[in-house]
């Protein structure tokens, strides 16, 4: 069900969406509902169109995260964008929770990695191996709480599990994200890791958009919400 209230932006070539945890971007092999059809129904309501929308799934996030998604709404708008990721200028901002803190409160993690696809996981590896990936990201720890800290992460490179990865490996892997290393699930078995912002500019006006999608609605987010500085 699409909520329009999550709805972060629209035009005729943008859609961006503040997906929730536990929804998927696009059906599974298991044929289970996906934020895309989701909006491809909201899109025919709104324009009264029939038969197939065209919408472009642009980037994903795992189905336990949340946060801005970003889709196109044209092929025009869908094959500049998909340039504009290859030439690293959209800006892709998360936040996520640890209950670990690196050594150092700002920098880069910078890995090798590669994806078990049996496992639907990934894992740092050495350079030399077969179908390894390189990935980085940048960080700052942005706020704490009397038990967690808040990262601010900027991808560098698009991985698989990239963040969840890449933090584990360092020994602070995401809360809740049981896959790599958290002792225990959330609640609601998402992870704590948010698609916080995207920047870019607009594939066919080039203005320039800053899209930030508010936090879920838990205790611990809406505190670090709270109490935390706005970042650039």
């Amino acid at each position: 069900m699409i909520l329009e209230k999550n709805i972060l932006f629209e035009d005729n070539h943008l859609l961006l969406y503040n997906k929730q945890p536990g929804m998927l971007i696009q059906k599974d092999k298991d044929n289970n509902l996906s934020l895309e059809e989701f909006l491809k129904d909201y899109i025919r309501h709104n324009t009264g169109k029939s038969g197939n929308i065209f919408l472009g799934v642009v980037h994903r996030i795992d189905r336990p995260v949340s946060g801005v998604v970003l889709f196109a709404k044209s092929s025009k708008a869908l094959k500049r964008l998909n340039q504009m990721q290859q030439e690293h200028k959209i800006r892709k901002i998360y936040w996520a929770i640890t209950a670990n803190i690196p050594e150092q409160k700002i920098g880069k993690l910078e890995n090798y990695i590669k994806r078990n696809e049996s496992k639907n996981k990934s894992y740092v590896c050495s350079k030399t191996s077969p179908n390894a990936k390189y990935a980085l990201l940048s960080y700052e720890i942005i706020a704490k709480s009397d038990r967690y800290y808040l990262w601010q992460i900027e991808l560098e490179t698009g991985r698989h599990h990239q963040i969840r990865c890449q933090l584990a490996h360092i020994n602070c892997p995401i809360k809740g994200d049981v896959k790599y290393g958290f002792p225990r699930p959330n609640t609601d078995k998402s992870i704590s890791l948010h698609s916080r912002k995207i920047i870019l500019n607009h594939p066919i006006t080039n203005e320039n958009i800053v899209i930030e999608a508010p936090v879920p609605d838990e205790k611990l987010w809406k505190y670090f919400e709270f109490n935390t500085m706005p970042k650039k």
